[in-house]
């Protein structure tokens, strides 16, 4: 009766069902996965970002498959702060950068294709795939710098459809340096496939001097960028993100008038959304203030509590809103956070959720508040 694309595995493991358990019983967890900024403490202009949807022309149904060009316009203002100059008709708006995918997906692959993806990463890529009826390639990122090993990737990008780069990386919190660009490039170009570049986390980096580079401005081959409110503006509710189409004009022109038609037909931004959308962006050097404060002073309250103890090892990280420490080789990943919720009521990922191949590790996320946060740290690092 169901597709077998859907064939998911349904029963959880029993790091899943402890933590559902304590929670039908009311016990007070201290969730350092937290990933959601809407429900961590953040300073949000709260009158301004509701007036702004107090708007009469959101009465009015305008459909356009790009999504409006007022709205198209600011994203093009948003890279034009960064340096780059980006046309508004190269700019498709989208629901979430998940339905991005689905639109990129449709586009560049048939059923069977092989799409190649970071590891480690997100975990819903392999969801994406499986639901666009292709296959889902890991090429692995190592860990020197989180770089990219030529002779291991172009091994495996061989018959590859598209190339997809998370910039910064979630949770290695690396960036897309030139020389894995020249890398991903140079396959590209041979095998006559296209990138797709997540950067949902551009605006988040650790040090203000270090900062990643958009790869909205790749001109080597047809490249995508999926960009959102998400984590802009830690406003996921909002339900805006876009596509910025780059690469040899003849490719994107072919590229824009297939994706125009699949656009067309879900058209699934909403109206009021586009037209606050100018307000909401005059909203965002506030908003990331606060959250960039909370993800770097976590970020050292980490580096500094577990100074010393030798049961963790916190990775190198640029950007984003993770931090992943590494377990020494003998204590195994989902053990060590099975007894830590059971033990201490302390909720973390293990490293295999985000698809480390190897050694044991554990991702914290940034966001929480400080007092949990650290009361969370001082839990895990007495376990």
């Amino acid at each position: 009766m169901f597709a077998t694309r859907t064939n998911w595995e349904f029963s959880s493991n029993r790091l899943v069902l402890l933590h559902d358990s304590l929670k039908k019983k009311n016990e007070e967890i201290i969730d350092l996965t937290q990933s959601n900024p809407t429900e961590c403490g953040f300073y949000y202009p709260e009158e301004e970002i509701v007036k702004a949807l107090s708007n009469s022309s959101n009465l009015v149904y305008s459909p356009s498959s790009k999504g409006m060009l007022s709205a198209r316009k600011i994203v093009s203002g948003y890279y034009k702060d960064k340096g780059y100059e980006v046309d508004p008709e190269n700019i498709f708006l989208t629901s979430s950068t998940s339905e991005g995918y689905l639109f990129l997906f449709r586009l560049l692959a048939d059923p069977g294709d092989k799409i190649l993806f970071p590891s480690p990463s997100y975990p819903l890529f392999e969801v994406l795939t499986q639901l666009n009826d292709l296959e889902l390639v890991p090429y692995p990122l190592k860990y020197d710098q989180w770089s990219l090993d030529k002779t291991v990737f172009d091994e495996l990008s061989g018959g590859a459809k598209a190339i997809v780069a998370v910039n910064p990386n979630n949770p290695t919190g690396s960036f897309v340096e030139d020389d894995d660009l020249q890398i991903i490039n140079d396959a590209c170009s041979k095998i006559e496939a296209s990138i797709i570049c997540d950067e949902v986390f551009l605006d988040y980096s650790f040090e203000d001097n270090a900062k990643p580079n958009s790869l909205v401005g790749n001109k080597m081959n047809l490249t995508f960028v999926l960009g959102g409110l998400s984590k802009a503006l830690g406003m996921p509710q909002m339900k805006l993100a876009w596509i910025v189409v780059n690469g040899p004009d003849r490719l994107v022109k072919e590229a824009k008038k297939r994706l125009e038609i699949i656009a067309d037909t879900f058209l699934s931004v909403n109206i009021p959304s586009q037209n606050a959308l100018e307000k909401w962006m005059q909203c965002r050097s506030v908003i990331q203030k606060d959250i960039f404060k909370r993800v770097r002073e976590n970020k050292e309250t980490l580096r500094s509590m577990i100074s010393g103890n030798n049961k963790f090892k916190m990775l190198d990280a640029k950007g984003g809103w993770y931090s992943v420490l590494r377990l020494p080789g003998s204590v195994d990943e989902e053990e060590f956070c099975y007894e830590l919720l059971r033990e201490k009521k302390v909720f973390v990922h293990p490293g295999y959720f985000f698809d480390f191949s190897e050694g044991s590790h554990i991702v914290v996320s940034l966001l929480p508040q400080k007092r949990m946060f650290e009361e969370g740290l001082k839990a895990f690092c007495s376990q």
